[in-house]
């Protein structure tokens, strides 16, 4: 059983989230785990995935068309180098997404989503937002899936780097374009890995309350999240939205401030490590998942939770 997994970059970087792809495949790939960059100037890209361990062989697809290549090319790219892998896997990020339901299709594939547990004899997958664990046995020759990177951990650093060989680039698919992209720039920790999480909900008030959960959070040198109410209210940017909807974490901390816990919501941060409540709801549903659970009122509650943290550090 032999393993291709789709490696997710900014052209810079790769995301650190490879390193936990590869340990999802392990299970999965008796037979080797390749990993395919897709980009322009990658080379350097090839040798970072080259050196995680685990890792049997780098395929490398390099050249002018794929420097920021839309769904579809990404698709035809994966399409075209699939054959002889039994899983071909991704992150499960907006790129995986929108990329490899095409590819499956057109490999006439299985087709999972975020999953959770990988092993010989099933793979595991939540549903109805988390409530219910599935189990899964895909039935065909080939599956196609994205992991949820928080459920597995990263790959380390390999004694010697596997070997990276260049293979050809399909034409571009121009029937859409990628005019451009946008990140917001911010000094604080990426949602996806950070270890700490302040998340404020509706019973925050307004964005400018929503500026003390983000003082709190430089203090501890935290992420800031919101739920889908605060996102819908205004409160923050849908960027830092955590649900079902928005993103999906598992920090070692997260602190749920002015949060009901709606399912929705809870479906993208039940796996944390350690869950905070603050809330003036004694029945709200945060509770039932919290480590510590704190009844009143958030703005209460809030400055004597500061006056006990130890002074910041410059």
């Amino acid at each position: 059983m032999k393993a291709l997994i789709i490696a997710t970059h900014d052209g810079q970087q790769l995301d650190p989230t490879l390193a936990n792809v590869i340990t999802a495949a392990l299970p999965l790939a008796t037979d080797g785990v390749a990993v395919l960059v897709v980009g322009h100037n990658v080379s350097a890209l090839a040798q970072q995935a080259a050196a995680l361990a685990g890792v049997t062989k780098v395929l490398q697809a390099d050249a002018p068309q794929l420097a920021h290549p839309n769904a579809e090319t990404l698709a035809r790219q994966v399409t075209a180098l699939a054959a002889g892998y039994d899983w071909v896997l991704a992150a499960h990020s907006l790129v995986a997404r929108a990329a490899l339901p095409r590819a499956a299709a057109q490999c006439k594939a299985a087709w999972l989503t975020d999953v959770i547990r990988t092993a010989a004899d099933a793979l595991e997958r939540p549903a109805y937002a988390g409530a219910v664990i599935a189990r899964v046995k895909p039935l065909g020759a080939q599956t196609f899936l994205t992991v949820r990177a928080s459920a597995y951990s990263a790959a380390e650093v390999a004694a010697q780097a596997a070997p990276v060989e260049a293979v050809a680039a399909v034409d571009a698919d121009t029937r859409t374009q990628v005019l451009g992209t946008e990140s917001a720039s911010s000094t604080r920790p990426d949602l996806a890995r950070a270890r700490i999480i302040i998340s404020g909900g509706r019973g925050v008030g307004s964005a400018e309350n929503m500026t003390k959960l983000e003082a709190l959070a430089d203090h501890l040198g935290a992420a800031v999240g919101a739920s889908r109410a605060a996102v819908d209210a205004g409160f923050a940017p849908n960027s830092v939205q955590i649900g079902q909807t928005g993103k999906v974490v598992a920090p070692e901390l997260y602190v749920a401030l002015g949060i009901s816990g709606a399912i929705q919501h809870l479906a993208g941060m039940k796996d944390s490590k350690c869950i905070v409540a603050i809330n003036k709801d004694p029945e709200a549903p945060i509770f039932q998942i919290a480590d510590f659970g704190v009844t009143g009122d958030l703005f209460e509650a809030l400055p004597q939770l500061q006056s006990g943290l130890p002074a910041a550090t410059a």
